[in-house]
């Protein structure tokens, strides 16, 4: 009997040590989904105490930083950078958002075809901007949302016009790195419009800890194989 109990008991070892590299093999593959998350107006010193704000936000998986922006052409308005180095941007924090068991190459795979969806001359400030981007790609990868604040201004925006003054708004196509600067009058705009809201929610904006910025790149476009054929 004592046999047999010590060979249950050496077996029931082998099972957990499989399990445990088993699940040690999963957790190597993951990969960290950072959400990075930039001031795009001077204005945001404001408005982020407050749980708004004008900003840009791109992805980081895999080392490098995914976002999206405007250009006059029906091809891929998604471009890769060195991540918390978006040009034109000032970067305010980093958040992490989940992990993915996507292969740096399934991955690329997956953005190219994604990137189908996102061309540069259907970008639209209001209701297609870089944050709906981050915010689909997030749950696609996670099934998470981005923090609502990221994006506030313009979901408010779009049902209220009032909120956004006439210098920040687009009908069309718009490079946010050219957007005029605000005047004081517009800020006044924006602020008396927040004393109206008193419906918004408790946000945590504890900033947490990211690596030092690398050096910066210039964004390269992700191009999908259609927009490849197109060029």
């Amino acid at each position: 009997m004592f046999c047999k109990l010590a060979k249950s008991f050496t077996t029931n070892e082998i099972v957990e040590n499989k399990e445990k590299k088993q699940s040690g093999s999963a957790e190597a593959r993951k990969t960290t989904i950072y959400l990075n998350v930039y001031d795009i107006s001077p204005i945001n010193k404001y408005l982020y105490w407050l749980g708004l704000g004008i900003y840009h936000s791109g992805i980081q998986v895999h080392g490098m930083e995914y976002g999206y922006g405007a250009h006059e052409y029906p091809t891929s308005g998604v471009f890769e950078v060195e991540p918390q180095n978006c040009p034109g941007f000032v970067f305010r924090r980093s958040m992490s958002l989940g992990t993915t068991e996507m292969s740096r190459v399934e991955f690329r795979g997956f953005l190219e075809d994604l990137s189908e969806s996102y061309h540069g001359d259907t970008y639209h400030l209001i209701f297609k901007n870089c944050n709906h981007f981050t915010d689909d790609l997030c749950k696609r990868l996670t099934g998470k949302q981005i923090p609502r604040w990221v994006n506030r201004l313009a979901k408010l925006g779009s049902f209220c016009s009032c909120i956004l003054p006439d210098s920040i708004k687009v009908n069309a196509v718009g490079d946010l790195t050219t957007q005029p600067p605000l005047s004081d009058g517009d800020e006044m705009e924006i602020l008396a419009s927040l004393e109206a809201e008193s419906c918004l929610e408790e946000l945590d904006h504890q900033l947490l800890s990211t690596p030092p910025n690398s050096e910066m790149t210039p964004p390269r476009v992700m191009n999908s194989a259609k927009d490849t054929d197109k060029i």
